[in-house]
């Protein structure tokens, strides 16, 4: 996936912006409805959580069908970075197709920070578009 050296990164992150928001990595994997990963400002990707978005009050940034073209459609932004605003719920909900139970976040805005960060846990990370490859470490 590329990307920066795992010092680079580290110190990237030390040196973030913080704020009342989480750090998000939009995570794409045909058929599953996941978003991806939050975490707070500077924590380690690590301690970041696979979410599922609740929009009722502001759409995920890749609302668009799934049947569009190349680069209009969900999913278009596989592994944007974004800072995200909103909270958890407190509640899970169930993705069948990835068979995991997950938080629910309630997205209130985002914007993007990197539109390619590179890796996201590991300079080793893989990532297949049809099964989930990344997982914390």
């Amino acid at each position: 996936m590329g990307g920066p050296t795992v010092q680079e990164r580290n110190a990237a992150i030390a040196n973030e912006a913080t704020g009342d928001f989480f750090y998000g990595r939009r995570y794409y994997v045909y058929k599953t409805r996941f978003w991806g990963y939050l975490r707070n400002p500077r924590q380690s990707a690590d301690k970041s959580q696979l979410v599922i978005f609740r929009e009722d009050q502001k759409l995920n940034p890749d609302r668009l069908p799934e049947n569009a073209p190349s680069g209009q459609r969900y999913g278009f932004d596989q592994n944007y970075e974004y800072q995200i605003r909103g909270s958890y719920t407190g509640e899970t909900s169930y993705d069948p197709n990835s068979n995991q139970i997950l938080p629910v976040f309630l997205l209130t805005g985002y914007e993007v920070v990197n539109r390619d960060p590179g890796w996201l846990f590991s300079p080793s990370d893989h990532y297949d578009p049809l099964r989930i490859t990344l997982r914390p470490r």
